[in-house]
């Protein structure tokens, strides 16, 4: 109880500002029939209600089952498998991100389908899943996280060459929208797990950067994309 008091807390501090501007722009500035300012404030009780149950689950479940996969998995000591499952556990649960999902279907009818909506979810999970997979050999053989930030965004510079003009932004909203209420939740919880077992004193440093790379993946990937359909 006392976490879906908190998260409750949390979420209506959060939307309740928005709602009331959104109302009163209804109001004075678009004149809005009554009809569609019911529609708004009957929308925005099922966006509250989800956004509480989805926090919710996410601090008892996901979380939870992240650090314990990050606890468990570098026990077996075969790093083939430890970065596998990081990548197959990075794709998976990317491919599952709403806001990746968002974020393809408005491509998706802004291009008319010139670029498919389940392509862009899994050239964006695919970007994940490797990037999470080399943020796992990071920690393994103890690579500071500055190289590969260095390379990764060295990569970008180079690829964005290459890319088509209206694929440049779109593979950097990819690279934001893979921050969130899902992946990175559970890609920190995994960092933190696999750091505790594998770095030892360094652990507190060895489990953040997971989402800095992870974002990085999305970018290259879908500029990759846009060179492939450009």
């Amino acid at each position: 109880m006392n976490v879906l008091r908190e998260i409750t807390s949390e979420v209506l501090q959060a939307v309740i500002p928005l709602a009331v501007v959104v109302f009163v722009l209804q109001l004075i500035v678009l004149s809005s029939p009554i009809e569609e300012v019911l529609q708004f404030l009957v929308g925005l009780v099922f966006v509250t209600l989800g956004l509480i149950f989805f926090l919710v689950g996410i601090r008892i479940g996901l979380l939870p089952i992240g650090e314990s996969i990050g606890n468990t998995i570098p026990q077996t000591r075969n790093i083939n498998l430890i970065v596998f499952y990081g990548f197959l556990l990075g794709f998976l649960v990317t491919s599952a991100e709403p806001d990746v999902r968002v974020l393809a279907s408005q491509i998706d009818i802004v291009s008319g389908g010139a670029i498919p909506h389940h392509i862009l979810i899994y050239s964006v999970a695919l970007g994940v899943g490797i990037f999470v997979a080399l943020s796992l050999i990071k920690i393994v053989f103890g690579v500071p996280l500055k190289y590969f930030l260095i390379i990764g965004y060295i990569a970008i510079f180079v690829i964005s060459t290459f890319t088509p003009e209206y694929f440049v932004p779109i593979s950097f909203d990819a690279g934001g929208v893979t921050t969130g209420p899902l992946t990175a939740p559970f890609i920190l919880a995994m960092g933190v797990g696999v750091a505790s077992v594998l770095s030892g004193k360094s652990a507190s440093q060895d489990s953040f950067g997971f989402v800095a790379l992870a974002s990085i993946g999305p970018v290259i990937s879908v500029m990759i994309l846009g060179v492939i359909y450009g």
